[in-house]
Formats: structure tokens, C-alpha cells, sequence
């Protein structure tokens, strides 16, 4: 298996999200949803993508060369990235949470991991950077 490096942004996860976590601290919070997110993303389902960013949420999607900034252009970025990914599953490597507030930053990195024509390419893997309020 091959790996590739690239540099990915996933910014503002739903606030909402967080609440649905068992009680635990900020950074368990954080951990959770990313976890949650990486769960619904293994559906290849666009429309569940979205209740994951703010109606005024931004994404500069890993395979994206412009940002998207409306619920529309979200979810064209997850149409087109299933496609490009088929059958996309995401694995979390090691993360460095911080939190300041009512905002945290999650640095680490994350491994897609897909099959195309029925074989599997290799692992993509990205640098993480995701923020939330």
C-alpha cells in the first residue's frame, strides 16, 4: 500500500453535535464527534454529511480547490469526493486537542482509505487542522 501526503481542512462540525456526546470533558467532546463524523462519513452518503456543518459553516474540502461556504456547495464537495473516493472510509491517527473556550483546534492527521474498480489503490494520507465553536 502506498501513502500519499496531503494537506486537508475540515472546519466548523455542527455546535449541535457535541451535545449528543455522553458528559465528558472538551477534548473527549471533540475527539467524540470527529469519531461520529468519521462513522457517517463511512456511509458515502452525502445528505448525512451535511447536518455536520453550520448552514454558514466553511469547508476547504481535502480534494476541493476552492472553499465552499453554503449547505449547497457542501455537499457538491461530498458528491464529488464519494465519487472520487468510492466506498471512503476515514481512520483517525493521533490528535492533539485543544481547547480555548468555546472553541477548540484539532491538529493531527487522518487516513482515507477507498476502492476503486475493485481494488484498493492505497491509503491517502492527510493532515488534520478542524476547529468548531
Amino acid at each position: 500500500m502506498r501513502s500519499r501526503p496531503w494537506i486537508g481542512v475540515l472546519v466548523v462540525m455542527s455546535a449541535g453535535l457535541a451535545a449528543h456526546t455522553a458528559a465528558a470533558g472538551p477534548q473527549e467532546d471533540v475527539a467524540a464527534a470527529g469519531q461520529k463524523w468519521a462513522t457517517v462519513f463511512a456511509d458515502n452518503n452525502p445528505d448525512t454529511m451535511l447536518p455536520f456543518y453550520a448552514k454558514d459553516g466553511v469547508l476547504w474540502g481535502t480534494l476541493s480547490p476552492t472553499v465552499r461556504s453554503d449547505p449547497g456547495a457542501v455537499k457538491a464537495y461530498f458528491v464529488g469526493a464519494f465519487q472520487a473516493l468510492p466506498k471512503a472510509t476515514v481512520k483517525f491517527g493521533d490528535q492533539l486537542i485543544r481547547v480555548y473556550g468555546d472553541t477548540a483546534v484539532n491538529t493531527g492527521y487522518y487516513t482515507f482509505s477507498y476502492t476503486k474498480d475493485g481494488e484498493d489503490p492505497g491509503p491517502l494520507q492527510l493532515h488534520l487542522c478542524e476547529g468548531r465553536q
